[in-house]
Parts: C-alpha cells; sequence; structure tokens
C-alpha cells in the first residue's frame, strides 16, 4: 500500500486473523431420489478469540469445504463473551442442559488444564480457559454437549456483574467466596 492511501479493511482482517475455529464433527447425510442417492455433508464448527469470546454454527452443503466455510460465518456471527477470572478459568460452577445433553462445568486451580470430553474440549480451547473440570451427562451427540456448553456459559456472571445486581461492593462478593474457601479446607 503506497503511503497516504486509507486501508479500506478498518482492522477487520487483523480480528479475523486473531480468531481460531476447531472443527468438531462432519455428517454426511443422503436424500434418496430417483437415480440413487444424493449425498451431502453438515458441519459443526466452534471460533473464539481465545480471550473470552467463543462461537458455534452449523452449515450444510454439497462438499465438506463449502460446508465448514457455512458453519464458520454462522459462528462469528453469534459469538458470545464469557466472563473469565483470572484469564484462565470460570468465576463460578455452572450447569446446562440442550435436548438430551446435560453438562457440568467447574472452576479449577491452576495448574489442572481443560478436563473435558471432545466437543466441550474444542469450545474451551477456543474460548482460552486453561484450567477446567468438565462433565457431560446423558446425551454423548455434539450437537447438544456444545449447545448445552454454550447455554451454561451464557449464564455465567463476574463478581462485579453479580455485586452490580445486589448492590454491594465487589469485596463482600469475592470476600465471601475467599471465605467459603477456608471453611471448606477446615472440615
Amino acid at each position: 500500500m503506497a503511503r497516504g492511501q486509507r486501508d479500506d479493511r478498518g482492522g477487520r482482517d487483523r480480528e479475523e486473523s486473531e480468531i481460531v475455529d476447531k472443527l468438531v464433527s462432519i455428517n454426511r447425510v443422503a436424500k434418496v431420489v430417483k437415480g440413487g442417492r444424493r449425498f451431502g455433508f453438515a458441519a459443526l464448527v466452534v471460533v473464539g478469540d481465545q480471550r473470552g469470546r467463543v462461537g458455534v454454527g452449523n452449515g450444510k452443503a454439497r462438499e465438506v469445504p463449502e460446508a465448514i466455510r457455512k458453519a464458520t460465518e454462522a459462528a462469528k456471527r453469534g459469538m458470545i463473551r464469557v466472563p473469565l477470572r483470572e484469564g484462565r478459568t470460570l468465576h463460578h460452577d455452572l450447569a446446562g442442559h440442550f435436548g438430551a445433553g446435560r453438562v457440568i462445568l467447574r472452576a479449577a486451580p491452576v495448574g489442572t488444564g481443560i478436563i473435558a470430553g471432545g466437543p466441550m474440549r474444542a469450545v474451551f480451547e477456543c474460548l482460552g480457559v486453561h484450567d477446567v473440570v468438565a462433565k457431560s451427562v446423558g446425551s454423548q451427540n455434539p450437537h447438544n454437549m456444545i449447545h448445552a456448553t454454550f447455554e451454561a456459559l451464557s449464564r455465567a456472571q463476574n463478581p462485579r456483574m453479580v455485586a452490580q445486581r445486589r448492590g454491594k461492593k465487589v469485596s463482600d462478593i469475592v470476600g465471601r467466596r475467599e471465605e467459603y474457601g477456608r471453611q471448606g479446607a477446615e472440615a
């Protein structure tokens, strides 16, 4: 680009390059027509910026690359922000369900790592969580597991949000968390 020319992208290119995407599943589907079967593909993709934003998308097409592209675009459109503690774990334990899929997400101490099954692991890696313990109960369908995880993550709150809602100070909320941790260790 020559001197004095404006970049029309407006910083979007840099933002797009920071987003990571993970292909969770590809499903081949068949439509029976007069001449035989016509195959199509359905892709499930998770995208995130590894700093607290994550999205999920489905895409269907006759070819795999096109299905993945559609799913990635849908995931980028529907990203949600999740508050993280110290940028590495959740603020509190969460539970979510979608269909027959149920998930339990627990905050974890430093060094625990991501202890989660396949589809949920992709969500946490894209989200930027480093320490979390997750358990899937019920359906093992990747769609149900991921949507249950998103349903739980969408209800995550940080201490500032809780304090504002209750009309208290953040130190009152966080102080209690530390206090409960000590009581559990003494028992």
